[in-house]
Formats: structure tokens, C-alpha cells, sequence
């Protein structure tokens, strides 16, 4: 098929979006169209996003079984506006804004018709076998994405909790209280806390620290109600979850981060699994330059620092897996600094002998099931 041919049969969208408009621009054979949709109602902006990519067939000349594919950033707007044009039966795709590539000059113009135009050309080339132009989002169902809304609203509680238990505890430092004494919630509302020279506290302080305990237990109320609520969650996410709390080394907290953070997605193959985690090495060879800048660090870091923290667990729970054996053996004699570094590749290959385990059902070679637990 002609180049000239193949763009008459295609159709690229891209929708810039900011809170106060949207800046679409159209390109199909060598021809480029810009609408600005600004409607303050969101079902008129979509209704006009649809006018528009009607229009912009009728102006470009896109034949009847030419192929029309809509784009946008991942961003403020979620995955609602992906969802929507499918339903209305229009392609669309979600970008990853970091994928894009841009003018490495210091100073560079940047305005909302340029970022789309932009948008319109790397998504052009994507749509045209050139997968390297970008990289699209995996978007999950609704019920995934609920079920992960779930574990980030525990996640926030819990660093409430912390945060506000850490600020108690350090305002009571500063009077030489080091440690909470047995009961100290009930004393410190009846003010009968004393400081280092046995003097109570100030009025001032006493009333902060109160509201503060207020605010910490109505935290606590919240968390409980939360995790009372696990049962809710989609039965795709509560099988992992069942799963993985077979393996000894893994408990029900892991295994809900783990089955709503990363094995929602359907990953095709081991390097996916490692990408998403951001554990991959990034070497870097130029010329006679070759060096290593580490890990790529992608992703949600939450989630590295549990895997490193599951490869510790699976270390000391699992010994007579393959993975223990292969990290004894690789830092058999070798120091805490070395230790440290292999631990990540353990979390690494822990992560997709998980993700085999859960798809393909491929246990994981030497390891263990708890008492009790039967292999599905």
C-alpha cells in the first residue's frame, strides 16, 4: 500500500487537555485541523469532541472503512474519556506522557497547540508501525480501578496514621517524655502526663496534643471501617489475592498490594513484568563508554520497596527455592554492600515467578506452601 494511500485511510486525533479547554488537532493526509473545545459542561465538551472528529472525517476525506484513532495524555481526566469514545465507537488510545519525545534545548517554546501537534504526530507514527514514537497505558476495567482506589485510600491512612502518631510522640520528646507510658491515650486526655521535671504540661500544648489524638483516632476508625470493607472488592482481585496468601513468606497485607498494584495488568511476558516495577537495569554504551546507571526506578516506588521487602521475607521463609539457593550462591562470602545490590534483583525475579505463578499457575521451583494450603 502507497504511503499516500495508507494516510488517506487514516485518521489521527489528538486532545490536549486542560481544565479550562481542550486544543484537538486532526491529521490524515498530510493535512492538519485545530478545534478549541472550552464548554464549562462536561457532557457538551464531549458531545463537541464527537461533532469535531465527524467534522475532521468529512474535512480530511476519510473514507468509509478508513481507520480514525483518538489519543490523549494520561493525566487529570483518567481513563473516563477512553472509555466514553469506545462506547460511542470511536479507537482510542492512552498515552504515556514520559514516552513522548521533545526538543532537548534548554529553551524551547511550549504552548498548548504545539504539545498537541505534537501529540499528533508521535500518535501519526505509532499508528503507522513505528511502536518506539510512544508508549500506550494499559487501562484498567472499572473494577480493577476501583479495586486499586481501595488500596490507595488505605495506603493514605495508613500515612495519616503514621504521620500523626510520629507528631505526638515527637512534641512529647521535646518535654522528655522519650516513650508512651501504658494507657497514655486516657491520660493524655485527662492531662495527668508530666513532663521531665514532673511539671504538667502547658495549657497550649495539651490542648494541640488532644486534637491531635482526636484526629489520630478518627483516622483509626476510618482504617478499621476500610479493611472491614476487603470482602468488596471485584472477585478477580480477591482470587490473586486468595493465591498468593498460599506461599509461605507472603501475608494478606502483600498480597493486596501486590494483586491491585501490579497483577491487575496483563502482562505479556517477563520483561513487561520487570519494566513496570522499575527493578530493570539502564546501562548506558557509547563509543568506548559503558557503564551502569542502575535501576530505572519506573513506576510506583510503594511498590519496589515491598518487593524489596517480600525478598528479604522470601529469603527467610523460602530457603529451598531456587531464587534463596541463587542468591546464597552469588553472595556466598561477599558483604552487606553486595548483599544490598542483589537483593533487587531477587525482588526482580521474585515479581515475575509471582506474575508466572498467578497466570500460567507455574509455582514458583523449591517453594513452599503454608500449612493447610492446597495448590490451585
Amino acid at each position: 500500500m502507497s504511503t499516500t494511500l495508507m494516510q488517506v485511510c487514516l485518521m489521527v486525533v489528538a486532545i490536549e487537555i486542560a481544565a479550562a479547554k481542550w486544543v484537538v488537532v486532526s491529521t490524515a493526509g498530510g493535512k492538519r485541523r485545530r478545534v478549541v473545545l472550552s464548554q464549562e459542561d462536561v457532557q457538551a465538551r464531549f458531545s463537541a469532541l464527537l461533532v469535531a472528529i465527524a467534522e475532521a472525517k468529512r474535512r480530511h476525506g476519510l473514507s468509509s472503512d478508513g481507520r480514525c484513532v483518538v489519543g490523549y495524555e494520561a493525566g487529570q481526566e483518567g481513563f473516563w474519556l477512553e472509555r466514553a469514545l469506545l462506547a460511542a465507537g470511536v479507537e482510542a488510545v492512552v498515552i504515556d506522557p514520559v514516552s513522548l519525545q521533545v526538543d532537548r534545548r534548554s529553551k524551547r517554546a511550549k504552548t498548548d497547540r504545539l504539545d498537541a501537534e505534537a501529540l499528533a504526530e508521535g500518535l501519526l507514527a505509532w499508528c503507522e508501525g513505528r511502536p518506539r514514537s510512544l508508549r500506550t497505558v494499559r487501562v484498567p476495567s472499572q473494577a480493577q480501578e476501583d479495586a486499586r482506589e481501595w488500596q490507595r485510600e488505605r495506603d493514605r491512612l495508613m500515612g495519616a496514621r503514621r504521620g500523626g502518631l510520629d507528631r505526638i510522640v515527637k512534641k512529647l520528646r521535646c518535654h522528655g517524655l522519650w516513650s508512651l507510658p501504658q494507657g497514655w491515650r486516657k491520660a493524655l486526655r485527662d492531662g495527668e502526663l508530666r513532663g521531665f521535671s514532673g511539671a504538667p504540661l502547658g495549657s497550649q500544648l495539651q490542648s494541640a496534643l488532644v486534637i491531635e489524638l482526636e484526629r489520630l483516632e478518627l483516622v483509626e476508625g476510618k482504617l478499621k471501617a476500610i479493611e472491614e470493607t476487603v470482602q468488596s472488592l471485584d472477585a478477580d482481585s480477591q482470587e490473586r489475592i486468595a493465591r498468593l496468601c498460599k506461599l509461605k513468606g507472603i501475608g494478606p497485607v502483600s498480597a493486596r498490594a501486590l494483586a491491585l498494584q501490579l497483577y491487575w495488568r496483563d502482562f505479556e511476558n517477563r520483561r513487561q513484568v520487570g519494566s513496570c516495577t522499575g527493578l530493570v537495569g539502564v546501562p548506558y554504551a557509547s563509543g568506548n563508554t559503558h557503564s551502569d546507571q542502575g535501576i530505572s526506578k519506573a513506576g510506583d516506588p510503594k511498590l519496589r520497596a515491598l518487593l524489596v521487602e517480600l525478598a528479604w521475607l522470601w529469603l527467610r521463609n523460602q530457603p529451598r527455592s531456587r531464587l534463596s539457593q541463587w542468591f546464597h550462591t552469588r553472595t556466598q562470602g561477599a558483604g552487606s554492600r553486595i548483599r544490598r545490590l542483589m537483593i533487587v534483583a531477587v525482588a526482580r525475579r521474585l515479581a515475575v515467578d509471582l506474575w508466572r505463578y498467578l497466570r500460567h499457575g507455574v509455582m514458583p521451583e523449591g517453594a513452599q506452601l503454608k500449612r493447610g494450603a492446597v495448590a490451585a
